[in-house]
């Protein structure tokens, strides 16, 4: 044998071996999870491995290298999103949704690595200094998600827009509807009455506002957002929309801590999770300053149900940079603080996976729609975002809070059900408020 031969032997013995060694960590770690299912893992080095009690519809993956299976082992958290974008981690049978459905099913069962741990317990140590949002930085985080091209969003969400958890009275409504129950629920927590001024912390597209303004006639309805694309969409639909609004609408590009005088209510809808930890405080005070004192204030915001943890690191770098989800015990000192009361709380759960649910299975059947627009790789990634939210939000403890906030305890009902009661007067005037909007929205599309 030639000197080169016997170097080339001597390499593939060494690769042999790494390889070898990879598919055993492999094996060790994912059988220490999963032991219910049908998962088959082949590993790069063409090794066969599964797992599972057989039961259920089987899942099948792929590694396509042995350093992808190692970042897998040592931090899934933040590179295998990554990996399944850039191809080196293949679903062959099932789809993504299933596996990762699976493996946080099964986490909860099984006591995480040692390693793991240790990352997750510097994360969630570090997690205050890494969320210091200030405007310039919001502005430019908000501008990575929301200022996407956008014919992107109408091709998952529903006619609205509405971009945050629905809620479903029942497990058979469709997601247009959910989203309308969702208004609904807002607008009767908000107690709102003629001529009361909003104002919107986060409007998205203005759907919410919209609907506000049809309980508040002869009022003002504010809403502010820093994504210059959604504030130019909703503006639009308010100079555009049929018949006009019972009350003022603006749509303002602006930042929330820039704004003066007073509300008689403020609602902010999936736009907390944005704030950072370390701008708690002076959420809660502005607030503070801008109600009323006989005002009311409703915080919508995805939670987490446990004790305080971290973002994921590829969510963080690739979806909602500068986003945190909080746990309640993080929230509520700071809503007192700022000398607010929390007259409410309400925890729904499951709700936000199901509405994940549609949107997955919308984007995903308009997957060539969206490769046009952008590529296959972002593709990919927005599967593996809705993917693993979904997933998180069924097996996990991620939860939506709507927390009711005043400045006195006796604005308030003595009961919740004046709150029933507003929905079932608001849900009699469904079909003439859904075909009004229904105008309004096929305006705009396209």
């Amino acid at each position: 044998m030639s000197n080169l031969q016997a170097e080339n032997h001597r390499k593939g013995n060494g690769a042999g071996v790494f390889s070898g060694l990879v598919d055993w960590c492999v094996r060790r770690g994912v059988s220490s999870i999963v032991t219910r299912g049908a998962l088959t893992v082949t590993t790069a080095s063409g090794s066969v491995l599964t797992f599972g009690d057989g039961t259920g519809e089987p899942v099948h993956v792929r590694f396509t290298d042995d350093r992808a299976e190692w970042a897998f082992l040592i931090d899934a958290d933040r590179l295998l999103g990554e990996l399944y974008m850039d191809g080196r981690f293949i679903v062959e049978q099932g789809t993504l949704y299933d596996f990762v459905a699976m493996m946080l099913r099964e986490a909860q069962n099984s006591t995480h690595p040692l390693i793991a741990r240790i990352i997750d317990d510097i994360r969630t140590k570090l997690r205050i200094f890494r969320h210091r949002n200030l405007p310039g930085r919001s502005k430019t985080n908000v501008a990575h998600h929301y200022d996407l091209d956008g014919r992107l969003y109408e091709l998952f969400l529903d006619p609205d827009r509405q971009y945050s958890c629905a809620y479903f009275e029942h497990a058979d409504q469709s997601l247009e509807e959910a989203q309308l129950a969702k208004k609904r629920h807002l607008a009767a927590k908000l107690l709102i009455e003629p001529n009361n001024s909003i104002l919107d912390i986060g409007c998205g597209w203005g759907g919410l506002g919209l609907h506000l303004a049809e309980h508040a006639p002869g009022g003002y309805v504010l809403g502010v957002t820093l994504s210059e694309e959604q504030h130019e969409y909703a503006s639009r639909r308010v100079t555009e929309k049929v018949g006009g609004t019972p009350a003022e609408v603006q749509f303002a590009l602006r930042d929330y801590r820039s704004l003066t005088g007073r509300f008689d209510r403020i609602v902010s809808v999936g736009m907390f999770e944005h704030v950072g930890l370390a701008s708690y405080r002076t959420f809660f005070r502005k607030c503070a300053e801008l109600l009323e004192d006989d005002g009311i204030m409703v915080l919508h915001t995805i939670g987490c149900s446990a004790t305080p943890g971290f973002t994921t690191p590829w969510l963080d770098k690739y979806i909602f940079p500068g986003g945190y989800i909080p746990a309640l015990s993080e929230i509520v000192p700071e809503i007192e603080a700022a000398g607010l009361a929390i007259t409410d709380v309400e925890v729904l759960r499951l709700h936000y996976a199901m509405t994940l649910e549609s949107w997955r299975e919308r984007f995903m059947a308009r997957w060539g729609e969206v490769a046009q627009l952008y590529d296959e790789r972002f593709c990919r990634m927005w599967e593996y975002y809705l993917s693993t939210a979904e997933a998180a939000f069924r097996y996990e403890d991620l939860v939506v809070f709507q927390i009711q906030i005043a400045k006195r305890n006796d604005i308030i009902p003595l009961t919740r059900n004046y709150i029933a009661d507003h929905e079932a007067r608001s849900a009699s005037k469904i079909d003439v408020e859904g075909s009004v909007e229904g105008k309004a929205d096929n305006i705009l599309v396209g």
